[in-house]
């Protein structure tokens, strides 16, 4: 399926088709980002954290910061559910690197845990048009403006695993053909990362914990 041509149809809704895991509600979501337009050479050695843009996006009843995510369908695979989510909530469309790994979260809205699984997405175009444009708002950040803005704790954690993915590439890459996120984690464990089970968020996503 040709991602874009989503672009037209409806958000999916209803739970007919909806994946579970050992009871939990598997939800799938991206972190969009882009590279800023500086003078710098497309060698990854040349870009730094400052240089990236990351995407967030409001909530459907709120103002309440966010990354793009809903639920994983049983008639397509995780990548593509990733994708179409960002899609229909973003309105943007890119590459996808690695997986940046699966976390358990309590939900406000249902008092129920989920298992989501989030993926890095370079951003090559930005829609003017897509389906949940007037639900939703969308905003550019830098970096630490962005883990400061996101509401949901579990959604920190996957931009900190970005990071650290980010950083951890050593190799020359073009901006315009490779997702900056290709490389696997290598210096950076989960265990580096301080994470409050159990914190208080604007979101009220709390008892969050990070399972692979």
């Amino acid at each position: 399926m040709q991602i874009k041509k989503l672009v037209a149809m409806p958000s999916r809704t209803g739970r007919h088709l909806q994946r579970y895991n050992k009871g939990f509600r598997q939800v799938v979501g991206c972190i969009p980002y882009r590279i800023r337009d500086t003078k710098k050479t497309h060698s990854i050695d040349d870009i730094t954290l400052d240089d990236l843009e990351i995407l967030l996006i409001s909530s459907q009843k709120s103002a309440r910061l966010m990354f793009p995510k809903g639920g994983w369908e049983l008639d397509e695979d995780i990548e593509l559910a990733a994708s179409r989510e960002t899609l229909e909530e973003a309105g943007v469309v890119g590459l996808l690197g690695e997986k940046l790994g699966e976390w358990i979260f309590k939900s406000k809205s249902q008092e129920k845990y989920h298992e989501g699984s989030m993926f890095p997405l370079y951003v090559t175009e930005e829609l003017e048009v897509w389906p949940e444009k007037s639900l939703r708002h969308r905003v550019w950040m830098t970096v630490n403006e962005a883990r400061e803005a996101c509401a949901a704790v579990w959604m920190k954690e996957a931009l900190d695993e970005f990071v650290c993915q980010f950083t951890c590439q050593s190799r020359e890459v073009e901006v315009d053909e490779v997702p900056l996120t290709s490389c696997l984690l290598t210096s950076c464990g989960s265990e580096d990362l301080s994470f409050a089970i159990g914190a208080k968020t604007a979101d009220k996503e709390v008892d969050c914990y990070l399972i692979s």
